[in-house]
């Protein structure tokens, strides 16, 4: 039985927000609201700006303060989400924790160790795995294990997909993915034309 919704937290270290953050950010925000949750992204510089379709969000709030003053005293109810965590997320981490925090910086390729930041901050941390997931994704993974109970072994993965454009152009995405009921990988709206539009770009480029 799915669990009541939680609190996703993404600390945006970043002064601007790139296409690919922003599709990122408003298929979380769409997923959140489907789910009964709450995106939050944190540390927002104070001239930055909201895209419209992200501030009219329900579940959405943009704060520019950071974690540790929006649960002052609540330390232990936030879960940092950490690639180098001793102990990977499991479904009994959503009776343990009411929020969850991840650096905005998942997507990466190679991944950079920007996390550590938080950790420093002294949140309790949770593994999702040896492979390179993007900010949305990690969301996805995390709700899916701590509202719907699906331990990370038994999640549907789909590792490195391969975006046909067409006959003679393709690209391989260097993340692993939540397969969809389609079989193909769980993307932003839109993160398929951005790739297509972008190609002779570095995937860097886009965030």
């Amino acid at each position: 039985m799915a669990s009541a919704g939680k609190t996703f937290i993404v600390e945006h270290l970043d002064p601007e927000l790139g296409p690919w953050s922003e599709l990122e950010y408003l298929a979380i925000a769409a997923e959140s609201e489907e789910t009964n949750s709450k995106f939050i992204l944190s540390c927002l510089p104070p001239n930055f700006q909201v895209p419209a379709a992200l501030s009219a969000n329900k579940a959405f709030t943009a704060e520019h303060r950071g974690v540790e003053e929006l649960y002052a005293g609540q330390k232990s109810r936030v879960c940092l989400l950490d690639p180098a965590a001793a102990k990977d997320l499991a479904p009994e981490d959503g009776e343990t924790f009411d929020a969850f925090l991840f650096g905005g910086i998942l997507g990466d390729d190679p991944p950079r160790d920007r996390t550590s930041e938080l950790r420093k901050k002294g949140f309790e941390g949770r593994r999702l795995g040896p492979k390179q997931m993007t900010t949305d994704t990690a969301v996805r993974v995390t709700r899916m294990v701590v509202q719907d109970k699906i331990p990370l072994d038994k999640m549907p993965y789909l590792d490195f997909p391969e975006l046909k454009f067409s006959e003679h152009e393709s690209t391989e995405m260097p993340f692993r993915y939540v397969k969809g009921a389609d079989g193909k990988p769980i993307m932003p709206k839109g993160m398929v034309e951005l790739i297509q539009k972008d190609a002779d770009k570095s995937v860097d480029d886009l965030f």
